[in-house]
């Protein structure tokens, strides 16, 4: 499947970059980073159990949230970028 995550730490005290950190590191083991707290790729339906596992260690309940946005394939995803876009790090291609 392909997902876009999307997370939101709450950074009002210390505890919260290092969860930042923490969340940071597990996505980018599965996903790839596009923009500050955005991830997206192909995941297997295991390693997307598995992240959430390794997430859900770390968040707050009370103060964090993440948000896993799935589809069946990403060519039925349309992806526009508005602003500034120096480069689309998510093009396959080199």
């Amino acid at each position: 499947m392909y997902v876009i995550l999307v997370y939101d730490i709450n950074l009002e005290d210390k505890e919260g970059q290092k969860i930042l950190n923490k969340v940071f590191k597990a996505c980018k083991k599965y996903l790839v980073h596009i923009q500050n707290s955005v991830f997206e790729g192909e995941l297997l339906e295991s390693q997307a159990i598995k992240l959430k596992a390794e997430i859900d260690k770390y968040i707050r309940h009370d103060k964090d949230s993440v948000i896993l946005f799935k589809s069946r394939n990403q060519k039925w995803l349309e992806k526009q970028f508005w602003g500034k876009v120096e480069k689309d790090k998510t093009d396959n291609f080199l």
